[in-house]
């Protein structure tokens, strides 16, 4: 049977989730549409709506709907540390582990030469402005402990430390290859706590 254009629409976006495949996809699609139409259009809706008013934070380069995020205004949050993590994932299970009390910086990525990511792409110019603003004293590398992840740690050690930036890594609490998003609360607060120099 032939798929309508716009089924077939529906279920190419839906395989651009990560860990969607075809089959996944299609699955999907067929459900929204035959069974809970009302959740697709919300769906939908809610989609266009946060495409339109999500931006990146002024400061943090986090998703905000405005211009400085709320955490970046804190005003009881420790100016002098500033942890790097590759996205706001990754920064919402830092902060539920209520062991760090500084801001942050987000990459919206990792460094992939092969990918054709490079420093630009992970907003490196502008982490460089932050972290040397004269307030920040020492950066915090939570990068995941991937290949990409240890080569943007490494890479943005070396950076910041020829600026005579205090940097530290977050201790291998976190498994080697894991993922931040997917590892539980204690074992990234642990990781935290023990953080070492770079």
């Amino acid at each position: 049977m032939k798929k309508s254009g716009s089924l077939e629409n529906l279920s190419e976006a839906l395989r651009r989730l990560p860990g969607v495949g075809p089959k996944s996809a299609q699955r999907m699609a067929y459900h929204l549409l035959q069974h809970d139409r009302e959740a697709a259009s919300a769906l939908g809706h809610a989609l266009l709506n946060a495409v339109d008013r999500i931006q990146h934070c002024a400061a943090c380069n986090t998703f905000t709907e405005i211009d400085v995020c709320e955490t970046c205004q804190n005003q009881e949050r420790d100016t002098h540390l500033l942890c790097v993590v590759e996205t706001p994932a990754d920064q919402m299970m830092i902060e539920q582990t209520l062991t760090y009390k500084g801001l942050y910086f987000v990459l919206m990525g990792r460094l992939s030469p092969l990918d054709g990511i490079g420093p630009k792409d992970i907003y490196l110019d502008k982490l460089i402005t932050r972290a040397t603003n004269g307030t920040v004293t020492e950066v915090v590398l939570a990068t995941n402990f991937t290949n990409e992840g240890e080569a943007t740690a490494h890479y943005i050690s070396e950076t910041l430390k020829a600026r005579g930036l205090k940097v530290s890594r977050l201790a291998r609490g976190v498994p080697v290859g894991g993922e931040l998003e997917y590892v539980d609360a204690g074992t990234i607060a642990r990781a935290m706590l023990d953080r070492r120099a770079t």
